[in-house]
């Protein structure tokens, strides 16, 4: 029997001064916040946040992982299904 998965997605942004470095629909993206780490989930509550240094790892719709080192900090936004982080 063949099983179809169909996953929430959402729109992510990870960029930093003069360049993106990932955009595209991910399932889940976790980051180190100052405050401790988060994971986002497809309609997710708004909020923003601070980061710290560490690794950010994302899931995308294609179920590929990809991890992100964030060496200096940076913003979290998100809303309306849609995140973006500013390195």
């Amino acid at each position: 029997m063949l099983e179809i998965r169909y996953m929430k997605t959402f729109h992510l942004t990870i960029a930093e001064l003069g360049k993106n470095l990932f955009e595209g629909e991910v399932v889940s993206a976790a980051f180190p916040g100052v405050e401790g780490a988060f994971e986002i989930l497809a309609g997710h509550e708004a909020f923003v946040s601070e980061l710290r240094q560490g690794r950010a790892r994302v899931k995308t719709a294609d179920e590929q992982v990809r991890d992100f080192e964030i060496a200096r900090g940076g913003i979290a936004e998100v809303s309306h299904n849609q995140v973006t982080i500013l390195l």
